[in-house]
């Protein structure tokens, strides 16, 4: 295996560990603590994972989002035009999401991601890449109950010019890394016209970094198909991520192939659904396959999705072994 550039770095959010639970519990249920001491521990657990990602020797660090219930309400809530409704399983995990509603057109009352970025630049060393996740927006559209009169190729493509400003201005903040997540792409459901959809609106969503910061756009869950993933090629982004280890002979037939279509190739090689440790050996393999099936010259070692489906020490032990894996295949390429 030999590859121009090899990076690393953890999908997306982490979990929050049973101190900040229970005092977010304070707060929202019972009304036993004040936001304040909900903010401090959040704050100080926040900084913690920085660090773990930081010392793990990861290429770039992902914001944790203990503050987000889910990845689409901090934005729904800062939208007008929108509210939250009931609980929905978040695709096949044992994670549930409140489900957005649009009323009519949205539109931000504030933005999302630049406040959090500029707090991190204050307190992480510059050398440090930032990452930031951004929900994609076929995937928001998808998952929503639609009640504007428009079609839901509207509504994605209403969604996607608020994240383009988010974009924007968390790249002008100070964020390395922009990643949009589409994991409907992966979804049994999802059609070719859905991912040429997707491939439009993410190269929108993405068009402020362009030039200025890192780009990824990340399908988690399952493998798409081939005919989904072919026109998903044809995203304007540096890394295309995809699951390698819950179907790895589906992973592997499709890069054979279809390729990478000239991106970077994300390769989701630490399995973040369960709590067992990666093997270093199973990993490589995946690795040293995945490239040679794809031609890949650039190459982006992470997590399956994010960690915040299994328990705080594990979501650090699997953080670590990341680190350790790419350190590894980083020392016997060099």
């Amino acid at each position: 295996m030999k590859v121009e550039k090899l990076e690393a770095e953890v999908l997306g959010g982490y979990p929050r560990s049973e101190r900040v639970r229970k005092m977010l519990r304070r707060v929202e249920e019972k009304a036993e603590a004040s936001s304040i001491d909900a903010l401090r521990s959040t704050r100080e657990e926040t900084l913690f994972l920085l660090g773990v990602q930081a010392g793990a020797g990861l290429t770039a660090i992902v914001d944790p989002m203990l503050d987000w219930h889910d990845p689409l309400r901090p934005f729904v809530e800062a939208w007008r035009n929108t509210a939250v409704d009931g609980l929905i399983r978040w695709f096949d995990n044992n994670f549930f999401y409140r489900v957005p509603v649009f009323i009519d057109e949205p539109d931000a009352k504030r933005f999302v991601l630049a406040p959090r970025v500029r707090e991190y630049r204050h307190i992480v060393p510059n050398n440090l890449r930032l990452k930031v996740v951004v929900p994609g927006p076929v995937t928001f559209a998808k998952l929503s109950r639609n009640l504007t009169g428009k079609s839901v190729e509207e509504l994605a493509a209403d969604i996607a010019s608020i994240l383009e400003r988010e974009v924007a201005l968390a790249v002008e903040a100070g964020a390395s890394v922009i990643q949009v997540d589409e994991p409907y792409m992966a979804d049994v459901e999802a059609s070719k016209d859905d991912a040429v959809l997707a491939a439009e609106l993410v190269s929108r969503v993405l068009s402020p970094a362009r030039g200025k910061s890192a780009t990824r756009l990340a399908i988690e869950y399952n493998v798409p198909s081939g005919e989904v993933y072919e026109r998903l090629l044809d995203t304007r982004v540096d890394y295309i991520v995809l699951d390698v280890v819950d179907s790895p002979g589906r992973a592997m037939e499709l890069l054979k192939s279809r390729g990478v279509g000239g991106h970077g190739l994300g390769l989701g090689v630490i399995q973040a659904r369960n709590i067992y440790p990666d093997k270093h050996s199973v990993v490589v393999k995946l690795v040293e396959e995945a490239v040679n099936v794809s031609e890949a010259k650039s190459v982006l070692l992470t997590t399956s999705a994010w960690l915040d489906l299994i328990p705080l020490p594990h979501a650090i032990s699997k953080t670590n072994i990341l680190g350790y894996i790419f350190s590894r295949i980083a020392n016997a390429e060099g």
